[in-house]
């Protein structure tokens, strides 16, 4: 347990006698930088380029490269001269990220001298006493003469900040400088705390036939360092990582209208096999934000919504009687993504949030769903929910064995009732999936089915406004 900022901060006033324990080391900041590209990956890992003017000696000398990524991954680090190319060599490199706090200046003190300052309250007279810090765990104990204290309240003055302690996240390098004093430098490095990822907001019209889609790109930044007018840019993809060895929205709701096709607020183009969106304008990450950028706009999309209600294969092998009354059937909206449906851009995977318009006009939520990353051409089917007013009622009405002594030429014959009920005050259609096991078929149906894979049958079933449907079928199944 750490000593709480509140209690040590009004014990301590630091003096320094020297900046840091090198005194050639040179510093570079933000003041430096000319630009910063990022280029952020799905799976929290970002790409920055940080592009600054520096001065250098000439020779060896150690260069303070202040303000990067408290997530930096050292070993990734690339330091190049941009205006005189080959004249850097990096000789050794310490990422120092452990920064300066009270209690980790503290901690740094353990076993060293401090000068404790003790005010008389009634004078105002200071004192003043040598001590060394035994422990900074949990409170600090000092051993002031042949005595041990601890709480003193009075003030610690430390000689100096010990050279492995930062107050910024600093990439320190030993570099051998063979050209000019000026140059322009870029490092580039791979690092956590950058994450992106895609939300949409649609909105369904009254008919449920057309959508209205804006893609929204969410980025968040942990990394202990902001990024200024950066240059932006995103891969969508599933890129592989090797594992450590060690480790473990407000919307403005659109209005339906004649539908242009979609308009990409980034560019977008082909990297490998994923996509790189580039934002066509600089823009400000912030240290521990979250913004939003718009990715794509889409109006008019033609869409579909299905009721639909899925089977099991386990009662067709056994005697189950009555399945399920009043089962739920879920509802189902799906469009392509293509040009001639007014989109065709490739999309990030993400959470795609669907609203309606209620009778007022008021924009309703009426469901969410993930996305996977969803090329151009490519259909895009949500699960919104489950359906209110229409229902079903499932039992097996017979059930036989019609041969086998082994559960490798078993035989089976089955029949089944599905009442489909619909309290709305218009027709719907429900879509029956049946998973069928084995080598199956269907003997006998008052309705027609479909083959909609190998181990599926499909029937679609009209159900009137405020009234009923019933299937019954019959199937043999073989193993």
């Amino acid at each position: 347990m750490h000593l709480p900022f509140q209690l040590i901060a009004p014990l301590l006033a630091v003096s320094i006698t020297a900046a840091w324990a090198q005194p050639a080391e040179q510093r570079s900041t933000l003041a430096d930088q000319q630009d910063v590209s990022i280029t952020i990956y799905n799976s929290d890992l970002a790409l920055v380029k940080d592009h600054r003017k520096i001065q250098l000696l000439p020779g060896t000398s150690a260069l303070a490269f202040r303000d990067v990524s408290a997530r930096m991954r050292p070993e990734t680090a690339l330091m190049r001269s941009l205006s005189d190319p080959g004249s850097l060599t990096v000789l050794e490199q310490n990422f120092d990220f452990d920064l300066l706090t009270p209690q980790k200046l503290l901690e740094k003190y353990v076993g060293q001298t401090v000068s404790v300052i003790r005010t008389n309250p009634a004078t105002g007279q200071e004192t003043s006493e040598l001590a060394t810090v035994l422990s900074a765990n949990s409170g600090v104990v000092l051993k002031i003469g042949q005595r041990i204290e601890t709480g003193l309240p009075g003030r610690l003055v430390f000689g100096d900040v010990p050279a492995n302690l930062r107050d910024r996240p600093t990439l320190v390098m030993n570099l051998s400088n063979g050209g000019a004093a000026q140059q322009e430098v870029e490092l580039s490095y791979l690092t956590g705390g950058l994450a992106w990822k895609a939300d949409y907001v649609a909105e369904l019209n009254a008919s449920d036939d057309k959508i209205d889609i804006s893609g929204w790109v969410t980025l968040t930044n942990t990394s202990g360092t902001s990024y200024s007018n950066a240059k932006l840019q995103l891969v969508a993809g599933d890129v592989n990582r090797v594992a450590p060895q060690v480790q473990r929205s407000a919307m403005a709701m659109m209005a339906a209208a004649p539908a242009p096709a979609a308009k990409s607020a980034m560019a977008q183009e082909s990297l490998f096999e994923y996509h790189l969106y580039t934002l066509g304008r600089p823009t400000t990450i912030a240290e521990s934000q979250t913004k939003q950028v718009l990715l794509l706009t889409g109006t008019g999309v033609p869409a579909r919504k299905e009721l639909l209600l899925k089977g099991n294969d386990y009662y067709y092998q056994s005697s189950v009687g009555n399945i399920g009354q009043k089962m739920k059937v879920g509802v189902f909206v799906e469009f392509d993504n293509k040009e001639s449906a007014q989109l065709g851009v490739p999309l990030p995977k993400g959470v795609v949030r669907v609203y309606k318009k209620d009778s007022s006009g008021n924009a309703q939520f009426v469901g969410e769903d993930n996305v996977d990353h969803t090329p151009k051409n490519e259909k895009v089917r949500l699960k919104l929910g489950d359906a209110f007013d229409v229902t079903a009622d499932k039992k097996q009405t017979d059930f036989k064995k019609l041969s086998g002594d082994s559960r490798f030429n078993y035989v089976y014959e089955s029949a089944y009732e599905v009442v489909l009920k619909n309290a709305k005050k218009e027709a719907v259609q429900v879509i029956l999936q049946e998973p069928m096991p084995g080598d199956w078929q269907v003997i006998s149906e008052n309705q027609v089915h479909t083959k909609g894979a190998s181990n599926t049958a499909v029937w679609k079933i009209n159900v009137p406004a405020e009234g009923r449907s019933t299937l019954t079928y019959r199937s043999v199944v073989r193993f």
